[in-house]
């Protein structure tokens, strides 16, 4: 029987190691993208963050680099648009000519009535949740391969959403309370599908260039687009997690860093959910019993 090579180092220093990368995180002033952030800032990489509101930016780079020992910096930009993705991706080339990770994490939702739903509502949430991944991707292209190898891939972390894989009634208020109640986020959930097709395209397209892309589905976390159902509805929320609890940024910072790890060179076009438990059990916990004993 072969035996493992006693000289491959397997500890987690080595599997775990960011000290020599390059990250950028687009929506990482606030929310799942800081939480990301604060992880590879503390785990000694360089960070880049990306969002719209300087102000947010500037808090947040500072609040990082107090804690380092990476270092954070920050680039204001709009990806509404084409040309918002076009003038980021100039900016990031200023500063780099190398990317190891790019996480694509800005992100928006929009709640309205079902019949009346504005065709705006359609418009931004595809072009942010859908589009932006793809441009910003695309024009990256070229940083994420230079010195990408077989055994030392560059990484694309795509952020999506549970909502793009389960089928619950969104005006039900099912959805994590992301819309007052008589409203629902029609458009949210299928930007998040298609965000989670488009990774397996891009996984298709880039391993063989030594770029792994990969997916990652979150439920409930503290963010601002989940503050208004934490605030309305935190003690549902909660009851219905078979876990009891919502996500913390434990939970998600350690499943970014694995991805984005040596660990995990080999996994490319995988969909992580990270959700407690709630969508692989129809939401199955202590609230829901209530519910159906009302």
């Amino acid at each position: 029987m072969a035996h493992t090579d006693s000289s491959i180092d397997l500890t987690v220093k080595s599997l775990f190691s960011f000290a020599s990368q390059t990250v950028l995180i687009t929506g990482g002033a606030s929310g799942l993208g800081e939480m990301a952030a604060q992880a590879f800032v503390q785990n000694d990489a360089r960070v880049i963050i990306a969002s719209r509101k300087k102000k947010d930016l500037e808090a947040t780079a500072d609040r990082l680099n107090k804690l380092g020992p990476g270092k954070c910096e920050y680039i204001v930009a709009d990806l509404k648009d084409k040309a918002g993705c076009e003038a980021l991706v100039a900016e990031v080339k200023k500063r780099t000519d190398k990317l190891d990770v790019l996480m694509n994490n800005s992100g928006a939702t929009w709640g309205a009535p079902y019949d009346d739903f504005p065709e705006s509502g359609w418009d931004k949430i595809m072009a942010l949740n859908v589009k932006a991944i793809f441009y910003v991707t695309a024009g990256l292209h070229h940083l994420l391969t230079k010195d990408a190898t077989a055994d030392a891939p560059s990484r694309v972390i795509n952020i999506a959403s549970v909502a793009g894989i389960s089928t619950m009634d969104v005006t039900a208020g099912e959805d994590g309370g992301l819309s007052p109640p008589g409203t629902g986020t029609f458009s949210y959930a299928p930007s998040k599908a298609a965000c989670i097709h488009l990774s397996k395209i891009q996984a298709s397209k880039l391993m063989s260039e030594h770029v792994t892309v990969n997916c990652i589905a979150p439920g409930v976390f503290p963010s601002k687009m989940s503050a208004f159902g934490l605030k309305e509805a935190g003690d549902l929320l909660r009851a219905v997690q078979p876990s009891g609890r919502v996500g913390k940024p434990e939970d998600f910072a350690g499943l970014v860093l694995f991805v984005a790890s040596k660990g995990a060179a080999h996994i490319t076009g995988n969909v992580f959910e990270i959700d407690g438990g709630v969508n692989l059990t129809g939401a199955k916990g202590k609230g829901m019993a209530k519910k159906a004993r009302l």
